[in-house]
């Protein structure tokens, strides 16, 4: 197996404690136009997806038509909670410090969110220019086109690459990818949707909780390669 040489961050639920604010947000919202969805089902079927994946969801489970006038009210709900109550994911800046290799974001989001989130948690000096998002590919996760596109711009092959992700659709696009990739489960949103049971079942190389293991756990894969 190759050895590792770029890791890929997802941003929401890894590089920052987000989640529990964006389902909050779009539940909300959601009811306010008249569905009503258990916070259970919408992490189990939203979480780590693109915003036009939740509106085709929306309309084809829900029978709710997601209207410019609901994106509107969402974002600027969300982006008012992001900066009262974003913090960043606990041990990321040490981890980032400690790996000794190139990494990059890949997130479902939207570039707008993805650097806003970044630029209130502090971590957008460390990622930028190296930031991409579902809106630059045909299709978002759990197709693995978002993470093809960003091995392909950072210079890497596929086989060369370490994703870290929280959801089951970033899992899965990871995979379809040809990546290797680590399932984080300590996130605030962990233990509300099962995560760690949830990822489990998908196979990851690896799952964990704390990032202060991060850099050992990249390591220990080129160990095993024999690198």
């Amino acid at each position: 197996m190759a050895r590792a040489r770029l890791v890929i961050f997802d941003c929401d639920g890894v590089l920052v404690d987000s989640e529990p604010i964006s389902i909050r947000v779009l539940l909300e919202v959601v009811a306010e136009a008249g569905v009503n969805i258990d916070e259970e089902v919408g992490y189990r079927r939203f979480l780590g997806r693109s915003m036009a994946s939740v509106a085709a969801m929306l309309e084809e489970e829900f029978g709710l038509a997601v209207k410019d006038r609901h994106l509107a009210k969402a974002r600027a709900r969300l982006y008012e909670s992001f900066r009262r109550d974003l913090k960043p994911t606990a041990g990321i800046f040490a981890a980032l410090d400690a790996l000794a290799l190139p990494y990059c974001v890949a997130s479902s989001s939207q570039p707008e969110r993805i650097r806003l989130a970044l630029s209130l948690s502090g971590l957008l000096e460390r990622f930028e220019p190296h930031i991409y998002s579902a809106s630059m590919v045909d299709k978002g996760k759990p197709a693995p086109d978002l993470f093809l596109h960003a091995a392909r711009s950072m210079g890497f092959r596929p086989a060369d690459c370490v994703v870290i992700e929280d959801s089951a659709a970033g899992i899965e696009a990871a995979r379809r990818a040809g990546m290797r990739v680590f399932a984080y489960t300590g996130a605030s949103h962990a233990p509300l949707c099962n995560l760690r049971e949830t990822v489990a079942a998908l196979g990851p190389d690896c799952i964990f909780d704390d990032m202060a293991q991060l850099p050992a756990l990249i390591a220990s894969l080129d160990n095993a390669t024999g690198h």
